[in-house]
């Protein structure tokens, strides 16, 4: 069968037969290419045993063992049969049962598993009576044990309880030699010589069936390296593309302007880093062709002052600029410090026009959300199509066709990681011009996470904290130590007696409803992240650790402990409020201003607040089940607080063990402030196509072989050949294979995966 791409496109039911397909298919792998691209995710050395001390419970596994007794017996409790197995590593033992309802039944089994014999099993790890054991694992038995040191290594792939690693290893071997030699090489040839890399047929039939685990390796870097460079050669297209597009300068006036104004009232000076990239973008923005920039900075750093000042000059120049939250809490917040920092230069009439207050120069701040009254909504429409309005902040709502602008020249999106990709395209979309882009994100993102997936932008951080902010102390508090719980709520006290305000953060809205997660909230995408390693499983199972484990505890939920902490006697009655994202707009609004005069002194919410919300008294934060939530959303979380003059406090409340890795992630922030730091411990525990804002296309992360951060060198190898490729051939006639490999991965992850800017 020629390797086409009919071949590759067929379906596995087809190819395979429907029990094969349907056990692949809970790997989610539909066609042959699906399975030729399924890696394997380790490799087994002849006569290597697996070390049973390193495995987890709840682990699906696939564990190398010799067997060394099998007994079967009739069962005293129930009636039936048991065949009662152990095997070993050579230094720790796994207990193996198989059930029947007669010991008959189980002699096939014991037939097989005589002591001595090798052999490889699969299953769910679970513990009883202290002893780890796999109940009905799937084997198979190593017949040719004399054998072992001449044979190859063993591959194990990604696993499932209905399709172990040997199953996979024979779906892929029945269409490997048919296929393999045909398929197109999207990776130059002058590429591969001078990267030093493997043809794609044999690198993908080495990978499967390696003769040395060395050789699996070097096959494995030559996948890393096509993976990376279609990624990449895509970006280099959309810089390319963006050279040739027109947008009106937005130049900074020579004289006179918002933006000096706006410096002069500051009552602080600008960081040296807010100054510099302000340079930067104030140099974009004065271009013909639109800005294309990322600015990142970690909790506190200045990027709202950053993304106002570039807006003021776009004003400046007589254009408008748009700031797109993801939340309504989040707009309204920006809407409020936009408007507090401006203070008399936000109270103009039309632009250019003299403002109120001795102001020579302002202009006009809307809010446009989609809970605003007819009246509201009207005069911010009117705001917008008009000028008067030289920025309009807003949710989604500006997204709508009915929403014109006079001259929209920037666009700034905060928290980009909320948007999908038609959301954010259609504001830049309008005018005759393309506007400039500024995308900010308060999730610190490493350099190679930057090249990777923003690597269509250029990339401005902000390192330094303003001068005055406090700082903030963090401490994991275990929920089964009551008195270091009872000294939380004392803190709490203390602090509202003091005339400050305190969060509690919950995981849910109410405690009965698995479902009952807010919709602002990322905590279900989060919790199967944290229930998960990287992609193919643990470091020792095959599949996603949790599958088939023990039920977690239920996670507080805020209608529960608002009750609890109007009743706790410590607190002396304090004014408990709730927000979260299933309440209306309007009690939204109620719920923050009533927390931001002091009416209210603690706050119990979701990750409705993880950015943006600021609260200049709010010194304590209490996450409640803190290990349920990743590590960047933690330091975002505990950002809210201490960003005023008065230090911050987070208790980090978990009910993980402690020595656990849910507790070292949590120690290890409590550790540390540093954002870039917790970031790299993120994509340590949570998948990377999901930091990398794979999720909001729907999908899990699209990477197979490549990792952001471990392959560092080799991405930047990658960009800089698809770079070169591009400029020489921007259309990449010349490369039709990576042409069609690009529009492949754009089918597969949407665009929404590249499409940063």
């Amino acid at each position: 069968m020629p390797a086409d791409a009919s071949g590759l496109d067929a379906l596995l039911e087809r190819v395979l037969g429907k029990p094969t397909a349907k056990g692949l298919a809970t790997l989610g792998l539909a066609t042959v290419g699906d399975l030729l691209r399924h890696y394997p995710r380790r490799y087994v050395e002849p006569g290597e045993r697996t070390s049973i001390a390193d495995l987890e419970v709840g682990a699906h596994v696939t564990v190398v063992a010799q067997v060394e007794r099998a007994t079967v017996r009739t069962m005293r409790a129930r009636s039936g049969a048991i065949l009662a197995v152990v095997v070993s590593d050579g230094v720790n033992s796994l207990d193996l049962s198989f059930f029947a309802r007669h010991a008959g039944a189980l002699r096939p089994h014991e037939s097989r598993l005589v002591p001595g014999r090798l052999a490889q099993f699969s299953g769910t790890v679970s513990e009883y009576r202290g002893t780890l054991q796999l109940t009905h694992p799937d084997y198979e038995v190593i017949e040719d044990v004399e054998g072992l040191d001449e044979m190859p290594p063993t591959p194990i792939y990604p696993a499932t309880a209905q399709m172990p690693s040997w199953k996979t290893a024979r779906a892929v071997h029945a269409v490997l030699p048919a296929l393999v030699d045909g398929l197109p090489e999207p990776v130059p040839v002058e590429v591969r010589a001078r990267r030093g890399l493997m043809p794609l047929p044999e690198a993908i039939r080495t990978v499967h069936a390696p003769a040395k685990v060395a050789d699996a390796y070097r096959a494995r870097r030559t996948l890393r390296f096509e993976e990376a460079l279609v990624l990449q050669t895509e970006l280099a297209r959309r810089r390319h593309a963006a050279l040739v597009l027109s947008a009106t300068p937005r130049p900074r006036p020579e004289g006179p302007s918002l933006v000096a104004d706006l410096d002069a009232r500051l009552p602080f000076d600008l960081t040296a880093g807010q100054v510099a990239v302000g340079e930067e973008i104030a140099a974009d923005l004065a271009r013909a062709h639109p800005m294309q920039r990322l600015l990142q900075g970690d909790v506190g750093s200045g990027k709202t002052l950053v993304a106002l000042r570039a807006m003021l000059q776009v004003v400046d120049a007589g254009g408008q600029a748009v700031l797109l939250a993801p939340t309504e809490v989040l707009a309204q917040q920006h809407h409020r410090t936009l408007t507090a920092l401006l203070g008399p230069l936000a109270e103009a009439g039309m632009l250019g026009d003299l403002g109120p207050d001795g102001a020579e120069r302002a202009t006009r701040v809307a809010l446009l959300t989609g809970s605003l009254g007819a009246a509201a909504t009207r005069e911010a429409l009117l705001d917008a199509a008009s000028g008067r309005a030289g920025i309009v902040v807003g949710t989604h709502a500006l997204l709508s066709e009915r929403v014109q602008f006079a001259d929209l020249g920037l666009v700034v999106v905060d928290e980009q990681h909320r948007f999908g990709v038609e959301q954010r395209d259609a504001l830049r979309s309008r005018g005759d011009d393309v506007p400039h882009m500024l995308v900010m994100t308060a999730t610190p993102i490493p350099r190679t996470v930057a090249m990777t997936v923003f690597g269509d932008l250029e990339v401005s951080t902000l390192t330094e904290v303003p001068a005055g902010r406090a700082g903030i102390t963090s401490h994991v508090v275990w929920a089964d130590r009551p008195a270091w719980v009872q000294r939380v709520w004392q803190v709490v006290h203390d602090h509202v007696a003091a005339g400050e305000r305190v969060f509690v953060v919950c995981p849910r809205i109410t405690g009965d409803d698995a479902s009952s997660s807010d919709d602002a909230d990322l905590l279900d995408d989060l919790a199967a992240q944290l229930g998960g390693a990287a992609p193919g499983g643990s470091a020792h199972g095959d599949s996603p650790q949790g599958a088939g484990g023990p039920t977690p505890p239920a996670r507080r939920a805020v209608e529960d402990v608002v009750r609890e902490l109007e009743a706790m006697p410590v607190l002396g009655g304090a004014a408990v409020g709730t927000l979260h994202g299933r309440m209306a707009s309007e009690d939204r609004d109620r719920a923050m201003a009533a927390f931001l005069e002091g009416r209210t002194q603690i706050l119990v919410a979701t990750t409705v607040i993880e950015v943006g919300v600021d609260v200049p008294l709010a010194t304590v934060m209490v996450i409640l089940d803190a290990d349920v939530f990743g590590i960047s959303q933690l330091h975002q979380l505990r950002g809210r607080v201490g960003r005023g003059t008065l230090p911050g406090t987070c208790f980090l409340v978990t009910r993980a063990e402690e020595g656990s890795d849910a507790a070292e992630r949590l120690t290890h922030l409590a550790g540390t402030t540093d954002g870039f730091e917790l970031a790299l411990l993120d994509l340590s525990v949570r998948r990377e196509g999901d930091v990398l804002g794979a999720s909001q296309s729907g999908g899990a992360s699209s990477l197979r072989l490549l990792r952001v951060v471990k392959d560092a060198d080799l991405i930047a190898e990658a960009r800089e050949e698809a770079t070169d490729l591009v400029a020489a051939d921007p259309t990449l006639a010349e490369f039709p294979a990576l042409a069609a490999a690009v529009e492949a991965r754009l089918r597969d992850v949407e665009t929404a995966f590249l499409d940063r800017g």
